[in-house]
Parts: C-alpha cells; structure tokens; sequence
C-alpha cells in the first residue's frame, strides 16, 4: 500500500465513469482535480489529452501522487484521443512520479477465446479496440509501474452507454438494435469507481481484468435496464451482430480472479444491481 489519500488528478471527468471516481475520490478524502474537454461539469480544469504540452503542463502543475485515466474520445476511432492521448498522459505522470491507474477495455479482445485472463495477447478487429490495445502498449512501455484495468460495459447509475441507448431504441430516438449474441460482463459504475480508488493506493502493475461476475448479451441487458426504468420490453429492437455487424467481437469474458483476489472492493452480479 502507497496511499490511501493524497492529490488525484482524473480525466475525463464528466464522462459516466469519470465523474464517478471524481466524487467518490473526493468524498473518501482525495484532493481531486478533474479533467474535460468538451462537456462542462464537475471537471476543474478543461485540457485536450491530444495535446502532449498541455498535458505535460496540467500534470506538472498540479504534481498530482496518482492521475486515474478515464478520458476517451469524440467518438470511439478517435486514435489520437484513445491512443496517443494515453501515452501523453502516461509520460506525463512518469515524468513527476505519479501512480498511474489506466482504463482500458474488453475490447482490445477478438472473442475467438472467449474466456480471457491478463496474459492474453491482445487481438482487436476494430477500431476502437485497435486503439485501446496500442493505449496499453504505450501505457506499459512508458510507464511499467502502471496499473491498466481491462473493464467491460459500464452502467448502473442511468449515464451509462447503454443505458442511454436502450432508452433511445424504446423512445424511437434512434435507429438500430440491441445485439443477441453479443456477451459481455457489466459492471457497476460505482463498483469500478470504487476499485480504481483502491488500485491508486497500491503498487498493482500491469493489465487487471475488473468487470462484473455475470455474461450477459446486449439484448439481455437492455431487457433490465428496461424493467428497471418502466420502458415495455417490447420497444427493446432485437438483432444479431454477426448478421448486422459481421466481424465484431462476440462472446468476450474476462476473467476477474486476480482481482478479486486483490481488492477488497465488491463487484455485484449484474442481476443483483439491476434488480435491487
């Protein structure tokens, strides 16, 4: 154990997850600072993580013990936000010393194996899990001491991605579907937050797999989401993405032991909190 309190910087934080760890860093006692870029919110500061000076500049100046890096990009194949925004803040915070704690995805995952530990070769087949595969790469070369959480879909609070979706399929807001054969391992906002802040206080170093217990497909989940929040289920747009979207990863499970091992920080079934 480094710490348990101290200075924390957050990206991205008026995003779902950003905004998260910024409050409950702040209500266990971190002195936080926030990062945005385009939305403001709850962020202290408004910095463009594709922008290496600014970044280098932000970090020094705040000389935070531990930056927790949750800022995505404009739209999921934004490499230069995804990619080299990453390896910006990641020599940023090797420069002045600090924890790095970095959130990466299922996604850097082909789903070919389906069942996936640390030590598993990333194998991405789009965009958006190419960049986040060459996050890491970067992450780890620049800085080795670096925890990078692999983490998959993120909902829980109503700002989640695909809790927004499936409210924007039922209404009609948008087009498409929610995915049967697409299977995931959700996570509860609060519980990644929460873990993140656990991380920033030990020496835990390299990929750690932090998702929810429970695969469950897209379609499935928005089915919850959708008792949850009244919406009928029938408005729930049912596909397949091996019909729709050939190529995307399907089945991808990572398997959470080391970090249940290592945290003390629960993380519930998605059945439970969905339901409770």
């Amino acid at each position: 154990m480094r710490f348990v309190t101290g200075r924390m910087l957050v990206t991205g934080s008026t995003g779902s997850l950003g905004r998260r760890v910024y409050e409950r860093a702040r209500a266990a006692g971190w002195t936080a600072t926030g990062t945005c870029f385009t939305t403001p919110g709850a962020a202290d500061l408004r910095l463009d993580i594709r922008d290496r000076a600014a970044v280098d500049a932000a970090v020094r100046d705040l000389r935070p013990d531990v930056v927790i890096h949750t800022a995505g990009g404009r739209d999921r194949g934004d490499w230069r936000s995804l990619a080299d925004g990453a390896a910006h803040v990641a020599l940023a915070a090797a420069a002045t010393g600090a924890r790095l704690v970095h959130i990466s995805s299922d996604a850097v995952f082909s789903g070919r194996e389906v069942h996936y530990t640390e030590d598993a070769l990333p194998d991405p087949t789009y965009r958006y899990g190419a960049a986040k595969a060459a996050a890491e790469t970067a992450v780890q070369a620049i800085a080795p001491a670096a925890v990078l959480v692999r983490t998959s879909t993120i909902l829980g609070d109503g700002r989640g991605a695909h809790e927004v979706l499936t409210h924007a399929l039922s209404s009609g807001a948008v087009t498409g579907a929610l995915f049967t054969d697409e299977i995931r391992m959700p996570v509860h906002v609060d519980d990644l937050a929460d873990a993140l802040i656990e991380l920033a206080g030990t020496d835990v170093a390299g990929p750690l797999h932090v998702t929810g217990p429970e695969p469950v497909s897209r379609y499935d989940l928005g089915l919850m989401v959708a008792a949850r929040d009244g919406l009928d289920p029938a408005s729930i747009p049912a596909a397949r993405s091996a019909d729709v979207l050939p190529g995307r990863p399907l089945d991808v499970r990572l398997d959470c032991t080391l970090a249940r091992s290592l945290l003390r920080t629960p993380l519930r079934p998605v059945s439970v909190f969905m339901t409770s």
